[in-house]
């Protein structure tokens, strides 16, 4: 999962890198599309949560039937309900990309890449959602290899669509959104072909498990979708204020960003692998396991993305030249890079307790760590550091917000498990 996922981001940073090739007005203007992607990508990734967690628990129960008929369930509910947001932020995206600081030359950017990148993330969108079916039944190979496969499918069209080729000229900025659709509609049938014969979506008596687990459902997948909500309103506010120090700024940022979700994908993942093993570890009782599980999960985390993190900060100047063309924009982003990702080693951890939350049967507890998270630490100290020390002041507020809030969701985490493991063994003595 964790090859998958990293070329799966690499998919989109690679998209970053060849806009960035097309000048500071290009990228700013994709650059302001992120937020409402990652509020699409939070809905999205609480849907497979709740797939992942309820099929995981009926199948550590033995209850195959109906976990077969929750996949065709969350399937078709999921795609109608990605849908309906994607077709709401396209008809409101004039008024909220304003909001967000965009001018009106980049807003004319901004319009035909949007329309073809709805489209696209709502393909994508399906087939996460089945990617999700093929985790929870405990198969992690092939949605891994399928995310390296459309990541290698972009990484072809990309130049093609955006520059061209021979004497046809590309589409520029709306080419990379043509090359993402194309990419996942690709991996759209293959998954199709691959789920043929397995019966895990099964929609006889859908409709009676509908009823049966809506309850269940929501009680996942609402706190989940609002915990993944959380992220792109707060990068939303964060666009914004970083939009003050113009639209260089805000290209650093938004690559800054791509660079992130690369950087962290040893820990997305394991927010990907492990729920589902969690998941059977608590339908059995088996708390001792999700202890070690998680417990190995958290130093994984810590020691690669410290390494990492601080490697990539005496880099910084290099990578930002290697990655954009612009010399402001190069120094925005050097001063991102210095402060941002050696803090990603705790903000990691943070990620893996959200993740582990919502398996355990505490989305309500999850919801309230994402919140404290951003809104409690990253935000405030985001705003504080950009008072004080302007745009490198904004970045080591940043770096300051995920560590205070890593450090606050571990002790959380390990109060609630203590809590569970005293309550079965009183249990087990009565």
């Amino acid at each position: 999962m964790t090859l998958g996922v990293m070329s799966l981001l690499g998919f989109y940073l690679v998209d970053s890198i060849f806009v960035a090739r097309l000048g500071t007005a290009p990228l700013a203007a994709q650059s302001f599309t992120f937020p409402l992607a990652f509020l699409v990508i939070g809905v999205q990734v609480g849907i497979g949560i709740a797939i992942a967690a309820l099929i995981s628990r009926a199948i550590g129960a033995g209850q195959q039937q109906q976990a077969n008929r929750l996949g065709a369930l969350v399937l078709s509910g999921g795609a109608l309900l990605v849908g309906g947001l994607l077709l709401l932020l396209w008809l409101i995206q004039s008024p909220v990309f304003s909001l967000l600081g965009a001018s009106e030359a980049i807003r004319t950017l901004i319009r035909p890449y949007w329309t073809l990148q709805a489209v696209a993330m709502w393909v994508g969108a399906l087939v996460y959602f089945g990617y999700s079916l093929f985790r929870a039944h405990g198969n992690t190979r092939f949605p891994g290899l399928m995310m390296v496969f459309t990541s290698l499918l972009n990484l072809i069209f990309d130049p093609l669509l955006i520059f061209g080729i021979g004497d046809w000229p590309g589409l520029g900025l709306t080419g990379a959104a043509l090359a993402t659709l194309l990419a996942f509609a690709i991996g759209a049938l293959v998954l199709v072909w691959a789920l043929r014969g397995r019966g895990w979506v099964q929609r006889t008596g859908m409709l009676a498990q509908m009823r049966e687990s809506a309850w269940p459902f929501a009680q996942i997948a609402g706190p989940a979708m609002i915990s993944q909500l959380m992220p792109p309103l707060a990068a939303m506010l964060a666009t914004a204020l970083v939009a003050r120090a113009g639209d260089q700024a805000v290209a650093a940022w938004g690559m800054a960003s791509r660079l992130e979700s690369f950087t962290i994908v040893l820990v997305l993942g394991m927010t990907m692998a492990l729920p589902p093993w969690l998941g059977r570890c608590y339908g059995a009782g088996h708390w001792d396991e999700i202890r070690r599980l998680m417990k190995t999960g958290a130093l994984m985390v810590f020691g690669w993305q410290l390494l990492l993190g601080l490697v990539m900060a005496v880099l910084a100047g290099p990578l930002a030249r290697l990655l954009v063309d612009s010399p402001p924009v190069q120094d925005y982003l050097a001063s991102l890079i210095r402060f941002l990702p050696p803090s990603y080693s705790v903000l990691g951890i943070c990620m893996l307790v959200v993740s582990a939350s919502n398996a355990l049967g505490w989305p309500v507890r999850a919801m309230v760590i994402s919140c404290l998270r951003l809104f409690a630490c990253y935000l405030p100290l985001l705003w504080l550091g950009y008072r004080l020390g302007d745009f490198t002041g904004l970045a080591i507020g940043a770096g300051l917000g995920n560590v205070l809030a890593g450090t606050l969701a571990w002790q959380t985490y390990r109060r609630a498990v203590d809590g569970e493991m005293a309550r079965v063994a009183q249990q087990a003595a009565v």
